[in-house]
């Protein structure tokens, strides 16, 4: 018969008192070659937070982005074939953009030697500082846009312009040699052939009027397409319902700055009414194309996270002629 084994008759290891466990709250734990203490995570954090801050608001927010895009565009006529257009937006001039950023985007513009410059808006930022200082801004800003070497300059106003001072904004930038166009329209003229470019007063503040900026007389002409500036993007829900949108080539927004702080997999922090479900680049609606630009500026906050300022560089093309199914 085996042996059996005894068992012992006390555990082998009694318990340990309550009062006789250590505590253990200010412990290090050890890792390879170093410890890890609550002090030493908060000031890791610390440091991250300031870094990401830096780069936010020095780095990203100066890092000019230079976009370019090729718009093909049914009935171009052939003059306007690889005609280029530079579009600048959102400057809020003053809040946080420094003149030196906005010289900067002009020399971009000025280096890529653009048939045209369209500018979509908010010059200033409206309620941030006195009325005397926005107004200031607003000068300073339409002085400064007198750089760019283009002599085909447009603009239309943004929602911050019109609460600033719609008129005060106006006068500045249409004083300084830009005109500016609220729900008005103007013929671009090359070799015989034209398109029409139209300007909509803010959809958010101001008083849009499609009828106004594009009347029945330059819709639907052969080979006359037209290009809308419009500063809050989502209003093309509303211009595709309205019996113009067959004849709009192009609509070119900002008011979005792209969402200008973006966190990894959750997106924009804040986007603003009117720039909620499209918030920056192209979109393709039936045969209506939206360009949604990030803009140069910030407003709220000195930072840009994940998403850049903005400077686009258009190359119009025709596009190419669909050609019919035909069953054999």
């Amino acid at each position: 018969m085996d042996s059996l084994i005894e068992l012992p008759a006390e555990p082998l290891t009694a318990p340990v008192p309550v009062d006789e466990i250590p505590d253990l709250s200010h412990a290090e734990f050890l890792v390879p070659g170093k410890s890890v203490t609550r002090r030493r995570v908060l000031k890791t954090m610390f440091f991250g937070t300031a870094g990401m801050a830096l780069y936010a608001g020095e780095i990203e927010r100066h890092w000019i982005d230079v976009v370019h895009r090729d718009i093909h565009i049914a009935g171009l006529p052939h003059a306007f074939e690889g005609m280029t257009i530079a579009q600048l937006s959102d400057i809020h001039l003053d809040e946080y953009t420094e003149p030196f950023l906005l010289r900067e985007a002009i020399d971009h513009i000025n280096r890529m030697k653009p048939d045209m410059v369209l500018l979509t808006g908010d010059y200033v930022s409206a309620e941030v500082l006195s009325k005397k200082m926005t107004m200031g801004a607003a000068w300073q800003c339409a002085k400064l846009l007198t750089a760019i070497e283009c002599k085909e300059k447009y603009a239309i106003l943004g929602n911050h312009d019109i609460l600033a001072g719609a008129n005060e904004v106006t006068e500045a930038i249409a004083s300084n040699g830009i005109p500016v166009l609220r729900n008005g329209f103007l013929p671009i003229e090359r070799h015989g052939s034209r398109i029409w470019l139209a300007g909509i007063d803010d959809p958010v503040l101001g008083k849009p009027d499609a009828d106004l900026a594009m009347p029945v007389a330059i819709r639907n002409q052969t080979h006359e397409p037209i290009i809308l500036m419009c500063h809050a993007p989502d209003f093309v829900d509303a211009l595709s319902q309205h019996p113009v949108s067959r004849s709009i080539a192009l609509v070119l927004s900002g008011h979005t700055h792209g969402g200008q702080v973006r966190i990894p997999f959750m997106g924009a922090m804040h986007l603003p009414p009117g720039g909620r479900k499209y918030v920056e680049g192209l979109f393709q609606m039936g045969g209506m194309q939206l360009y949604v630009n990030r803009g140069i500026g910030a407003v709220g906050v000195p930072f840009r996270f994940n998403c850049r300022p903005e400077i686009t560089r258009f190359r119009l093309r025709a596009a190419k002629p669909q050609v019919p199914y035909m069953q054999s």
